[in-house]
């Protein structure tokens, strides 16, 4: 089906505020609306805390080259360790301890479990373009260089949209809370500071009281992916913050992920063509504490017993590791893929993409495995339940349960009509809710009515 674009009155000016401008899942959502508004036109820009591209509209955050020279100097010796960076272990922590001897001040505060907004460049990101923007469009600001205490000035000189893909805003330090309510009062005795973004000490009361003021100050125009993450916006200190908010689905390229031969996929990717695959796709697989590998692992581990010496193979996407042997089934661990055809041949093919979560405001990979025409086993959990259909287009599981959504793969394995039936709801429902265009043409259409509303706060009013 062909999408309807929405066609804005003017070409906007848009900048967008991202951690950098080529990784994971939030940023990567950034860059695909960057590039999808300077396709239409419209003056599209990025400013990122770390640039990784060369390309020429995308702004690095001026943080370093804005502090005193000591601090410069010190953040300069500590470069020079950048090489050994992920090759010599302890090198990235030791660079880092250097890079702060020059800011005594930040580096306590650090120490007391204080978040750090220590980044100067925060206060010039208005005119990093070489237009003055429309709007600013600001997504993840932990990450390590954003001020957040910024955001009250910033909001009074142009309309400031804030997309949310984590929980972070609205708690003492973390990402996402789990089962823990302290964020909805206070946060402080925090049940777990190692959650990221980490803390060293517990002064997380502290911190949700400095961005409760931060928003009190704040006139922001707040969106979620999810109507699960906007609940909870609604019941925290952001909510005074908000002028309007929008659930805004996440959508993918349609021209990269879709339906393919799944043979022709298999044999481009050295997949054999009698095995049956399952795709499990994350930034550092193993480690990361928002997926839960041990589920998967554990369920793939069922279904091998129980498939009586047919090969099962467990594709692993995010983390470079060696195979590992469970039964008759393997796990193959394949490095980060930059280029998005590349992940897009995985899901293509893949019989069934997996996805256990333990929090989720938007499973980025989950709707990638949908649009590629890919059945889903995931657990219930967050903006998941608003991608995947249950019984239609894929199965939901309860968490942390490997039982039950080893049930869900084998009943899939074993039917191949009922595989091919979802595959193609899947494909029909997210050509329907989550692409690209249509995630584009709602944030447009949106940013014109901001701009046509919005008026600049006068020197003295709050």
């Amino acid at each position: 089906m062909d999408e309807i674009l929405f066609t804005v009155k003017r070409p906007l000016l848009i900048l967008q505020v991202s951690t950098t401008d080529i990784a994971g899942g939030a940023e990567r959502i950034a860059w695909n609306l960057f590039q999808t508004y300077r396709q239409r036109r419209h003056g599209s820009w990025l400013a990122v805390g770390y640039k990784r591209t060369d390309n020429p509209n995308v702004f690095l955050v001026p943080n370093d080259s804005s502090r005193n020279w000591c601090a410069r100097t010190w953040i300069a010796a500590g470069n020079t360790l950048s090489p050994l960076v992920g090759v010599v272990r302890g090198v990235g922590l030791l660079r880092n301890w250097i890079q702060l001897i020059g800011q005594p001040k930040r580096l306590l505060e650090i120490q007391r479990g204080r978040e750090d907004f220590d980044f100067p460049g925060t206060w010039q990101i208005s005119k990093l373009a070489p237009n003055r923007p429309d709007i600013l469009h600001c997504h993840n600001l932990h990450g390590g260089y954003f001020d957040l205490r910024a955001l009250p000035w910033l909001s009074q000189q142009l309309p400031v949209v804030l997309t949310l893909h984590d929980a972070w805003l609205l708690s003492g330090h973390c990402a996402h809370s789990f089962d823990c309510g302290r964020w909805l009062a206070e946060c402080g005795q925090c049940p777990d500071l190692a959650i990221y973004p980490a803390v060293r000490r517990d002064a997380t009361a502290y911190n949700w009281q400095r961005k409760q003021k931060i928003f009190s100050r704040s006139r922001l125009y707040v969106t979620t992916p999810s109507h699960w993450l906007m609940k909870k916006v609604e019941q925290s200190i952001l909510a005074p913050a908000v002028i309007e908010a929008r659930v805004i689905p996440n959508g993918v390229d349609l021209s990269i992920f879709h339906p393919a031969d799944r043979q022709a996929a298999r044999a481009a990717l050295g997949i054999s063509q009698a095995a049956k695959v399952l795709l499990f796709a994350a930034n550092s697989i193993r480690r990361n504490i928002w997926k839960d590998y041990q589920t998967m692992r554990a369920a793939v581990a069922i279904v091998a017993e129980r498939m009586h010496g047919q090969s099962l193979v467990f594709l692993a996407l995010g983390e470079d590791a060696p195979t590992e042997q469970i039964g008759q089934a393997e796990i193959h661990f394949i490095p980060y893929q930059k280029d998005q055809s590349a992940v897009a041949r995985y899901h293509q093919a893949t019989d069934i993409y997996l996805h256990a979560a333990r929090a989720e405001a938007w499973g980025l990979t989950v709707t990638e495995a949908l649009a590629c025409g890919t059945p889903v086993v995931a657990t219930a959990v967050g903006g998941i339940t608003e991608q995947v259909e249950d019984g239609v287009t894929g199965f939901l599981t309860p968490p942390a349960d490997p039982e039950a959504m080893a049930t869900r793969i084998q009943q899939l394995l074993a039917d191949a009509e009922l595989r091919r039936t979802m595959g193609s709801k899947a494909t029909e429902s997210a050509s329907k809710r989550f692409t690209l265009d249509r995630q584009a043409d709602a944030y447009l259409e949106w940013f014109q009515e901001i701009i046509s509303k919005w008026q600049p706060v006068r020197q003295g009013e709050s």
